[in-house]
């Protein structure tokens, strides 16, 4: 996905001004964080990059206010832009500022927190300072990410993430420290038999029994498969 803008049925993504372009984990975060709960009416997200997220967030919630954070100037300023230009501009609100500097003077709380965070190890990082900050976790650490979580939540919110399967076990141990439990969680495969490649959690303060998922990109045919198409449907062009 790698064109200067993306279509969606209702919104256009601009992105030649971010590092981290439109993905198939941003899409399947922005259709699945906050499954299950009331609707929220504050959304918190952590990191917006072209703002895909926020946008398929308030397409999804339209009486919510959102807020997103962002630290890259680039992708704060075309977050911005496209946002403005969405049927849903009067709800969002993004603000170019590190997660760790908003979450230390932010005073309110919020009903849902969502976050596609670097994840990467140093010694994968490339020559790209942009794609690093974006994909490596040099600028927002699994712990600082908890403890704002923790700070900004609400007493019945809950923060939703989307992780590689080893990075979501690192998450998991630290939010446990913080009581900060994990809830509802999709395991996304390309097809059939395949590896995760990602898992897309929820996280809360009430304890709870765990839900399992599977959910595939494709079926053994080589199609896309049904609960894809469906949970897809209201936003991309090709269901």
């Amino acid at each position: 996905m790698s064109n200067t803008y993306f279509k969606f049925k209702q919104f256009t993504i601009h992105q030649d001004r971010c590092a981290m372009k439109v993905s198939t984990d941003a899409v399947v975060l922005g259709a699945l964080a906050g499954t299950g709960k009331e609707d929220p009416k504050s959304i918190l997200e952590i990191g917006v990059g072209t703002g895909v997220v926020s946008l398929m967030l308030v397409q999804r919630f339209p009486e919510c206010s959102l807020l997103g954070v962002e630290l890259d100037k680039d992708a704060y300023l075309q977050a911005c832009e496209n946002a403005v230009s969405s049927p849903w501009k009067e709800s969002v609100n993004f603000h170019e500022v590190s997660f760790q500097e908003f979450s230390r003077e932010f005073a309110g709380k919020f009903d849902l927190i969502v976050s596609n965070p670097p994840y990467f190890p140093n010694h994968l990082q490339t020559s790209d300072d942009k794609r690093n900050m974006a994909l490596h976790d040099v600028g927002l650490s699994f712990g600082d990410l908890i403890k704002g979580v923790v700070k900004l939540l609400s007493p019945k919110g809950v923060f939703w993430v989307i992780l590689p399967q080893r990075q979501m076990q690192d998450l998991e141990s630290i939010a446990a420290f913080f009581e900060l439990f994990p809830g509802t969680a999709y395991h996304l495969s390309d097809r059939p038999g395949k590896k995760i490649l990602r898992i897309i959690q929820e996280f809360s303060f009430q304890k709870k029994e765990r839900s399992i998922q599977d959910l595939l990109i494709k079926d053994e045919d080589g199609e896309f498969s049904k609960r894809y198409r469906d949970l897809l449907r209201e936003f991309l062009l090709i269901f």
